[in-house]
């Protein structure tokens, strides 16, 4: 009789962790599908990937430094005319 108890809780112990064991794989198989359907989502969207807007904020950093430096130039040529015109 008391091999009854000990293989009722084996019995139990065995049942808990196969139990927790097909959890993990249905969470698993349900975070592939999960993450297929967004993959796809994301595909039909035509969502850039974080490479391509690092590519394209680098170009407009750059253009609006050379847009900045061009307007300093220009600034700087306009007062040599007004004081060449000035002198004149």
């Amino acid at each position: 009789m008391s091999t009854s108890p000990n293989r009722f809780f084996d019995d139990m112990s065995r049942l808990f962790s196969d139990a927790a064991g097909a959890a993990r794989s249905l969470g698993r198989e349900a975070e592939t599908a999960i993450k297929t359907q967004v993959e796809r989502l994301l595909a039909t969207m035509e969502v850039v990937t974080r490479e391509e807007f690092e590519v394209v904020r680098d170009m407009a950093v750059a253009a609006r430094n050379a847009n900045d430096a061009l307007e300093r130039r220009i600034n700087e040529l306009e007062e040599k005319i007004a004081e060449l015109q000035k002198k004149a």
